[in-house]
């Protein structure tokens, strides 16, 4: 309005409307439309004093006109608010009027209503955030493209974005998928790229981040609080459904999928981070930023020495599950399995796994550890956590009953490693069940009773049973040329009855 106000100003001294035309201020119907409302209002006396600019609005501004006719649309207007907050489309919403009220009026009803709906709104505001040197960065995955894995398949890769929020200076890496092990190592491996750590990491409420999204109480993912501890940042989660708190990874993740890899091809996994990592050096690195104008090799350059120190020693990262103890006294992770102690059977624990060692809590107490099994299907077991009867049967192996066998005397060893050896059938019970004699019949009586089983060119258990259980061990033993000697006693009575004298079969 002050052009309005430069006119009047001009008039008052005298100027023509074709002079003040000329110049440029207003048109001349504009001028002669001012000239008719500053007669009428007596603007152009030079004592009187000139309005302000909200009268020359409302002296200018004519009175708006009555509508004319009322909307077709009109007692449908709830339901078009309705959709509207809804953000439903005005075309989606035309369709819907005529399918499911009757409305037989045009598009062009709803569009207009729609267009008072949206001036009524009031406008919608923003603030950009700023950061300090070494204050923050964001984190964010993005879509890659699809690469052939090692087994020929192909599958979508996806990129790991980490950009410091003050220099603009990024992190890119490429990965097959979005698991807590993968996104903690993009952690470290992004820290020893910016050779130090921001004082807070912001990110969005994936999985692998915060197990349960909450705009004031979100709950983060046990693995990736011990990665904050042992790193020294804190972890800020945007609020549900508002990614805009996190706009500067979103903005780097844009640039990455449409200046990165549009134009480039890729041989394999490890040939796209190469490439990426030369370009974040050499171009983006170097590009003359649209927010801080300024080159983010530049600025972190500044905000280098101002982030943490990387530990000493890195902080061991490991991944924590749920999982539960099956009958077998085994837990299964990763397609691998893990024994449990057996009193621990259909109760649920915690795993953590590291790249070489999986333990097991029950809450915060410490149950076992193993080493990390390196091939699907795998089953790392210690024999502490069986069953007693179980460990009973798996102790008494046959280095076993060899050592046992050699406490007994060096007849019963004899028989056992005659029972071991055998190449057609497995006999470890029988062996087993050779030395559970002794404790019932004492290690004097079973050297003994193998020692006869061994002159009868009999190594069973059944036959050291029996000269046990008949006492046989502790008759005088026969003189070797009598058959009695070889057992044969009971079969030649029993031939005697069968022949005569003259050896006819009765």
């Amino acid at each position: 309005m002050f052009q309005y106000r430069q006119v009047l100003v001009r008039l008052r001294a005298g100027d023509t409307a074709r002079e003040i035309a000329r110049s440029g201020l207003l048109g001349r119907d504009k001028i002669t439309a001012l000239v008719k409302v500053a007669q009428a209002r007596a603007w152009l006396d030079a004592a009187a004093e000139l309005p302000d600019d909200a009268t020359i609005v409302t002296a200018l501004t004519p009175p708006k006109r009555a509508a004319s006719t009322v909307s077709s649309l009109e007692p449908l207007r709830e339901v078009v608010q309705r959709w509207f907050d809804a953000g439903v489309q005005g075309s989606a919403i035309h369709a819907a009027l005529k399918r499911e009220h009757g409305f037989t009026g045009s598009y062009s009803a709803v569009r207009r209503m729609l267009q008072g709906m949206q001036a009524a709104r009031p406008p919608e505001a923003t603030v950009r955030l700023s950061f300090a040197p070494g204050e923050a960065a964001q984190v964010d995955f993005g879509a890659g493209p699809v690469l052939t894995r090692p087994d020929g398949k192909p599958r979508r890769t996806w990129a790991f974005v980490m950009t410091l929020a003050h220099s603009r200076h990024q992190y890119v890496e490429f990965v097959w998928d979005q698991t807590v092990a993968t996104w903690l190592g993009c952690h470290r491996r992004a820290f020893e790229w910016f050779d130090g750590v921001p004082g807070r990491v912001i990110v969005d409420n994936a999985k692998c981040a915060i197990v349960k999204a909450c705009r004031h109480d979100p709950l983060v993912q046990r693995a990736y609080a011990e990665c904050a501890e042992g790193y020294g940042f804190r972890i800020e989660a945007c609020p549900p459904h508002d990614p805009q708190k996190k706009g500067i990874v979103e903005s780097g993740v844009k640039y990455v999928k449409g200046n990165f890899l549009p134009t480039r091809r890729f041989r394999d996994l490890a040939d796209l981070n190469a490439q990426v990592r030369t370009w974040v050096l050499e171009e983006a690195g170097q590009r003359r930023h649209g927010t801080t104008l300024q080159q983010p090799l530049v600025l972190f350059a500044l905000e280098r020495p101002l982030m943490r120190r990387l530990p000493a020693i890195a902080p061991d990262l490991g991944t924590w599950q749920r999982v539960s103890v099956h009958r077998d006294c085994h837990v299964q992770f990763d397609r691998c399995f893990y024994s449990a102690p057996f009193t621990h059977v259909g109760q649920e624990l915690w795993l953590r796994a590291t790249d070489n060692v999986v333990v097991l809590y029950e809450d915060y107490r410490h149950l076992a550890s193993h080493l990390r099994a390196r091939r699907p299907g795998q089953r790392m077991t210690q024999r502490d956590h069986l069953p007693p009867q179980a460990r009973a049967f798996f102790a008494r192996d046959k280095a076993w009953c060899l050592a046992r066998a050699a406490d007994v005397g060096p007849r019963c060893t004899e028989l056992i490693e005659r029972l071991l050896a055998d190449r057609v059938s497995e006999r470890l019970r029988a062996a087993q069940g050779v030395l559970a004699l002794g404790s019932r019949y004492g290690v004097q009586r079973l050297e003994v009773a193998c020692e006869r089983a061994l002159a009868h060119d009999s190594a069973h258990y059944r036959t050291v049973k029996t000269i046990l259980a008949t006492d046989a061990d502790l008759q005088p033993t026969a003189a070797p040329d009598t058959p009695a000697a070889y057992g044969y006693a009971r079969f030649t009575r029993a031939a005697a009855e069968l022949f005569d004298g003259e050896g006819a079969l009765h």
